[in-house]
């Protein structure tokens, strides 16, 4: 095969899967169209995830706004910190990122370099745009949110989201309420994210608006062994650690049990989401030979993040293309929250049965500090509480000022007392999945040509979990009560909810391989005999075999196929 990439896009374009976004006015890079066929397996991918996510572990779905306020995106880091390195062409004046200008050409390590580092790099490679060198040009930070004002007068900005996740966070204490005040839970959300980035030359795998499909898992801190992980602790996936990365050796394939016992996996929860995650590829359709799962590299792992690793997909054009992140983020992101927001970010576990521990009380002789400090006199007492004095006497700060506390003014008191509970803060495992990276993955899995009685066959293997079209049913000549038998079948099967596409036009060839090559992965022929004993042809896309099936309960068959239940070997 030549360039598959060109050969997937041509078909995909020319079928109804993507089309370029307003191509009337000459589009804009980092936009796509999804077209009938590609909308529609979208929105199966889609709910084969919710399947796993809401129906498997039962982790029930919201929906946040698309813009946000900025204090959300302030406590996140990301009006600080979400940026990437830019810098200008000086000969076409194209905007570049920086380090994939350098990774383009090469150059190891370039999303590790500091700005004045890639300008020493660069400036003896050549502009992926128009050719010329660059010369010594400038790398500066660029923020990728796109930014807005919320209301008249531009008085309040806000941002278009950069990612799913900050609003299961902003709504933590309501989620907690609807769990029960209980842990582990849950929340997923699936939905439009936006980054502004500097030149998407990628196609569907760098988007400047793209859709997430996001879990938030919120866990005890110090407690991280799934209660199901008996469901995949024997499940095998290929693991690129850190250690397999510097030693430049093949990913170790393991189970996850193994995985977790030999430290290669931070902890029980990671592991899970990662065979969870391998499970839903091959679901939907990804080659398991075309994916392995990377660890984060010390460097490259966010410094709050306690393991990180990515599944990626090979893709012919593009290399390993990072599809879904699993992260173990701690508790970074709601202590994030409680220090902008003011409001606690924790639960109250109670334990089975209260604690009796001893502890050490402050008691405040106020009758004392209110004439020696007057108005502060509060102030003083609650950082006393807050502190351990010792029995000569402390000093505590306020308000940036140094107070001397001596020892007459409270008393220490050792006490043994009952604790009903414990207040924590969750630590928070996320799988972020990147819907549209993850379709062009398997578009190019699905993709295969082949020579069929010396013409050329274009199809799309799909699952028929996930074909837009799953059933395809044709009369072998548009007359004679052909058709009227055909349509009659096509409303069966449509009322059992799948998918069926009437088709009369053209040779029966011919509308085979149109079929083909949408990923249709059945197809039913309504020929004379199908009017003397009721049967009709029921053929295979990706064995184009053949058999006769009676037209009586056909669509309760076709069901039976297309989620899985028959094979069509059994017929």
């Amino acid at each position: 095969m030549s360039d598959v990439y060109d050969k997937i896009m041509d078909l995909a374009k020319r079928r109804g899967f993507i089309w370029p976004t307003s191509e009337c006015y000459g589009s804009v890079a980092g936009f796509i169209d999804y077209g009938p066929l590609g909308s529609m397996m979208k929105r199966k991918i889609e709910n084969i995830w919710r399947h796993f996510y809401v129906v498997q572990e039962g982790y029930y779905e919201i929906e946040c706004p698309t813009i946000g306020q900025e204090d959300i995106f302030i406590a996140s880091g990301h009006v600080k910190g979400f940026s990437d390195k830019m810098c200008q062409c000086p000969s076409c004046k194209e905007y570049l990122r920086a380090d994939h200008v350098a990774e383009g050409q090469n150059i190891a390590g370039a999303s590790a370099m500091s700005a004045e580092q890639l300008s020493e790099v660069l400036c003896k490679l050549c502009c992926p745009a128009c050719g010329e060198e660059l010369g010594k040009v400038e790398v500066f930070n660029f923020n990728l949110m796109f930014a807005t004002t919320i209301g008249p007068g531009s008085q309040r900005t806000g941002y278009l989201r950069p990612e799913t996740a900050q609003g299961m966070f902003t709504d933590f204490s309501r989620l907690l309420r609807f769990y029960r005040d209980k842990l582990p839970f849950g929340a997923v959300q699936i939905g439009k994210s936006y980054r502004n980035e500097i030149s998407p030359r990628q196609g569907m795998i760098r988007l400047r608006e793209f859709t997430q499909a996001e879990a938030e898992i919120f866990v005890h801190p110090s407690e991280k062994t799934h209660p199901m992980f008996s469901r995949y602790a024997d499940y095998k996936i290929p693991l690129l650690g850190i250690a397999q990365q510097l030693g430049n050796t093949d990913p170790l394939t393991v189970t996850m049990r193994e995985a977790v016992d030999l430290g290669l996996v931070a902890n029980e929860y990671v592991a899970y989401y990662l065979a969870l995650t391998h499970q839903i590829l091959t679901t939907i359709g990804v080659k398991p030979e075309r994916m392995r799962f990377r660890q984060h590299l010390c460097e490259e792992r966010a410094h709050y993040a306690e393991d990180c690793w990515d599944a990626e997909i090979f893709s012919d054009r593009f290399g390993w293309v990072e599809t879904v992140g699993i992260a173990d983020r701690t508790d970074y992101d709601l202590r994030a929250h409680e220090r902008q927001s003011g409001q606690r970010f924790a639960v109250f576990l109670q334990y089975q049965t209260p604690r009796k521990v001893r502890q050490v009380r402050v008691i405040p002789d106020m009758a004392a500090l209110g004439p020696r400090f007057r108005g502060k006199a509060k102030a003083v007492a609650d950082a006393l509480c807050a502190c351990a004095p010792g029995p000569g006497g402390v000093t505590i700060t306020l308000d940036g000022e140094e107070i001397e506390v001596p020892a007459a003014l409270y008393q220490v008191r050792e006490e043994e007392v009952e604790v009903p509970g414990e207040e924590v803060t969750p630590h928070v495992i996320e799988p972020s999945y990147g819907i549209d990276r993850m379709i062009y993955g398997v578009l190019e899995s699905s993709y295969d040509e082949e020579l069929v009685d010396g013409e050329e066959r274009k199809v799309l293997r799909f699952p028929p979990q996930i074909a837009p079209v799953q059933v395809a049913v044709f009369p072998l000549m548009a007359r004679d009560g052909l058709p009227e038998i055909a349509a009659e079948i096509s409303e069966q099967i449509r009322q059992r909810g799948i998918l069926a596409e009437y088709d009369d036009s053209g040779a029966i060839g011919r509308r085979y391989r149109r079929q083909d090559e949408i990923g249709t992965p059945f197809a039913i022929t309504v020929d004379y005999d199908s009017k003397d004993d009721a049967s009709v042809t029921l053929r295979d896309r990706d064995s184009m075999r053949q058999v006769r099936v009676p037209i009586e309960g056909i669509a309760d068959r076709m069901r039976g196929l297309v989620e899985g239940r028959i094979s069509f070997s059994e017929l």
